[in-house]
Order: structure tokens, then C-alpha cells, then sequence
């Protein structure tokens, strides 16, 4: 409540202004708890579409006691909604392998040359294709379905701010009925954060 007031006098009165110093706010105090160990959390599954697709996602925090509370299991719940929705292939920009990294680049290369524009122009373009390969690709950098104007990783940092631990996307699984296979990401992590380490991966 005191930073809301706080906000407000800052933005002078005006409520919107208010709502973007908050985000700003939570997202400048979750760089500073992102390397705090999160070993608690949630494992929360999402069915969707009647059945037809189906996601489990874990995400962890600093404590049992965040991880209880009604914000932090929305927040679990609504990244695993979105999981179903959106179909991403990683959890952030860290993970994806070299291999789908340089399978993209190079497509989006050859599509800029293939163009005529010189290659100083070409590679130009594909860093900004990569950086939409992302958007496309990684949770965290994908924009919120129920929110577009905020990522996924942004949502996770304004509740960060709110609660006061560091929260971090450990893994998820999304399964399509009818689909061969499965998408399964996981989030490499150090060694002091707690749980079990795993290999980035995607199917």
C-alpha cells in the first residue's frame, strides 16, 4: 500500500503513470534478487481447449510461505495458461541451444541475401530477427496473453517486487493431443539454487 501512495505522488496524481513506476519498480528490485536461491514453489498443470492440450509447469521461490500465497499461485497458474496458449519451445534466451540458434540465423541470412542487400545490411537484419526469434520462442521473453503490453518475464518481476523473493520459471512440459511428440523446456541453473540441474531441452 505504501509504495502505491508512493507511486501516485511521484506520478502526481495520475493513476496510469503510477501503474508504469510499480512495473519499473518491480522490475529493478527483481534484478537485484535474481541471484538469491529459489528451492521452493509450485508444480501447477493447466488443461485446456476441452482436453486437447495439456501443461505442467514448476516454478520456484525463496520460501514455502510465498509459494502459499494466492499471488504467487496465480502467477503460476496464469504461466501455465499461457504455456497452452502460446506454445514456447525455451524459458529465456539463455537456454535455447546453438543448434536452433544457428538453424535460425542462418535461414534468416540467406532470406537477406537472398534479397540483395549487401551483407553488413543482411547481418543487420537477422540480429533483429533473432531478437524476434525470441519473442517467438522463449517464455520469458513472450508478451502475455492476457496482458500484451508486459512479457512474461516482466509479469514474473512484478511479482517479484510485490512479494519480495526471487522467483525463477524452472521447467515446463506442453502436450497436444494428436501431436508426435512433446515440447519440454528446462532452465539451466548454478549450483547453489537448489533442486535438481538440467540440460536445456526442446522437442
Amino acid at each position: 500500500m505504501m509504495d502505491c501512495k508512493q507511486a501516485l505522488t511521484e506520478a502526481k496524481g495520475d493513476p496510469e503513470q503510477a501503474e508504469i513506476l510499480l512495473r519499473k519498480k518491480g522490475i529493478s528490485v527483481a534484478a537485484k534478487k535474481s541471484s538469491r536461491v529459489t528451492s521452493e514453489g509450485a508444480v501447477a498443470s493447466y488443461i485446456h481447449a476441452g482436453g486437447k492440450i495439456g501443461v505442467l509447469v514448476e516454478v520456484n521461490c525463496e520460501s514455502d510461505f510465498v509459494a502459499r500465497t494466492d499471488d504467487f499461485k496465480e502467477l503460476v497458474h496464469d504461466i501455465a495458461m499461457h504455456i497452452a496458449a502460446s506454445d514456447p519451445k525455451f524459458v529465456r534466451k539463455e537456454d535455447v541451444t546453438p543448434e536452433a540458434y544457428a538453424r535460425e540465423k542462418d535461414i534468416f541470412l540467406a532470406q537477406a541475401v537472398a534479397s540483395g542487400k549487401p551483407q553488413h545490411i543482411a547481418e543487420k537484419m537477422v540480429a533483429g530477427k533473432m531478437e524476434k526469434f525470441y519473442e517467438e520462442v522463449c517464455l520469458l521473453e513472450q508478451p502475455f496473453i492476457k496482458d500484451q503490453t508486459i512479457s512474461v518475464g516482466q509479469l514474473v518481476a512484478t511479482k517479484v517486487g510485490k512479494l519480495g523473493e526471487n522467483i525463477a520459471v524452472r521447467r515446463f512440459a506442453r502436450f497436444k493431443v494428436g501431436e508426435a511428440g512433446m515440447t519440454v523446456a528446462f532452465t539451466t541453473q548454478k549450483p547453489d539454487e537448489g533442486g535438481e540441474a538440467a540440460t536445456p531441452a526442446a522437442k
